[in-house]
């Protein structure tokens, strides 16, 4: 745990907040003590696998772990966001604190109504319990999960495979940046005329004796004076000019971006990841398919993937093999990898959203709510994955959780999933189609 804590820690302070001076050290803390925590769960998985540790142990850590990983996702982050939030208010400074507190009581009632229309409440447990709080992280996880899942799936072969790229010549990138150069001379040259008629206004006194009040403001704008320049059109056109600049400037950057790609894509470690992006669509076919199946049949499977797969193929080759001893190694590396590839892809997705979304007043909330995301993606984690691990591995994993409805959430997320990789890719494929149409016309 220390250090998974030291991880988080320099995770913030090297790729999180290096462009920022303002950190507050509680934000850091949350942030790595959420780390610290949910990584620690999935190392207790692979416990489970290799037997690590007293089961009596690992159960105590289980139950550690998760009041402390369900006390930070539902009293602390949700405070201190509030906090952060009501102090960034200067009308609220003084009674920050309150209005806080009133904001953590709001989200508490809508995320305690959460549960009501899922099939998730327990009646014999307590309002705190483990399993009362669980469920309806594991709602809000699932639900994040399957949208990443479904958007990642559809998203990667349409950024690994060379097929999507468009043809992008030297001769269209030097055309564009021709048309941008143009516009910005066009936008320096009006601007120029404005700033001379201001000249000339201000040297004739016409600047001191304006008329004052709405009526004269309305009046400077919309007239001109005898032998000036029309500054309300020549602005509206300088206006329209740079909108149209930063359309251009966007396009040439996309091209250019094109273009390197085109030329990655001949290199070898280009060619490796063109033949993973048809992998992945092949991958990806499937699962949309299995989601389907799933969600018509209303089907969710008891044995884990790993243990079913090695039990047909042995039953279709009629070979002697171990199932169970294989079945527990196989488990463990398949299980490693979603470990590794989710913690990997959950960093790599949080730093690219603070980047695109973050400011030196923001940050602080940002930070909180990608550890709020990480924390209830991490649980949810657990929840899915344990219907990959074999049988007799998922023991106290069942029994620290509760009584919940865990075949719920495999359908809730295929569901999910369906609707955002079906989302996904009528959004690439719509703006994949409109790329070209769009560069013909600027």
């Amino acid at each position: 745990q220390v250090l998974f804590f030291g991880f988080g820690w320099l995770f913030f302070m090297r790729k999180l907040f290096k462009d920022y001076e303002v950190r507050q050290y509680v934000v850091q803390v949350i942030f790595s003590v959420t780390f610290a925590f949910s990584c620690t769960m999935f190392e207790l998985i692979i416990f489970e696998i290799l037997g690590v540790l007293n089961s009596s142990s690992r159960y105590f850590h289980w139950k550690l772990n998760l009041c402390v990983i369900l006390l930070i996702l539902v009293f602390m982050v949700p405070f201190y966001i509030g906090y952060f939030v009501v102090s960034n208010i200067r009308l609220l400074h003084r009674q920050k604190l309150l209005f806080a507190c009133v904001l953590w009581l709001t989200f508490m009632y809508f995320f305690w109504k959460l549960g009501d229309p899922f099939p998730i409440l327990s009646p014999k447990h307590g309002i705190l319990s483990i399993e009362q709080l669980i469920s309806r992280v594991g709602v809000i996880g699932v639900t994040l999960m399957a949208l990443l899942s479904g958007f990642g799936a559809v998203n990667c072969p349409y950024t690994y495979m060379s097929y999507f790229l468009r043809n992008v010549t030297d001769a269209d990138i030097l055309a564009l940046e021709r048309r941008l150069l143009q516009t910005m001379d066009m936008i320096v040259s009006k601007k120029k005329r404005i700033a001379v008629a201001h000249r000339t206004m201000f040297q004739r006194g016409e600047v001191h004796n304006k008329p004052s009040g709405f009526w004269g403001m309305i009046k400077s704008v919309t007239t001109s004076v005898a032998g000036s320049e029309n500054l309300s059109l020549i602005q509206q056109e300088v206006d329209a000019l740079e909108e149209l600049s930063r359309q251009l400037f966007l396009e040439t950057a996309d091209l250019h971006a094109t273009k390197e790609r085109i030329e990655y894509s001949k290199t070898f470690q280009g060619k490796y990841f063109n033949f993973l992006g048809y992998f992945f669509s092949i991958y990806c076919v499937w699962k949309i398919f299995m989601a389907t199946i799933n969600i018509v049949f209303d089907r969710v499977g008891k044995t884990d993937p790993v243990t079913r797969g090695i039990e047909i193929t042995v039953n279709y080759l009629g070979i002697q093999f171990d199932v169970k001893f294989w079945s527990q190694h196989i488990s463990f590396i398949l299980v490693g990898i979603i470990i590794v590839t989710s913690i990997r892809g959950l960093l790599i997705t949080l730093t690219k959203f603070f980047y695109a979304i973050s400011s030196s007043k923001s940050s602080n909330v940002i930070v909180l709510l990608l550890a709020q995301i990480m924390g209830m993606y991490f649980v949810s984690s657990v929840l899915l994955i344990r219907m990959s691990m074999p049988l007799e591995y998922r023991t106290i994993i069942t029994e620290v959780l509760g009584e919940l409805q865990f075949n719920f959430y495999h359908r809730w997320f295929d569901v999910i999933f369906l609707v955002s990789a079906l989302s996904s890719i009528l959004f690439l494929y719509l703006a994949h189609k409109q790329a070209p149409e769009k560069h013909m016309a600027l």
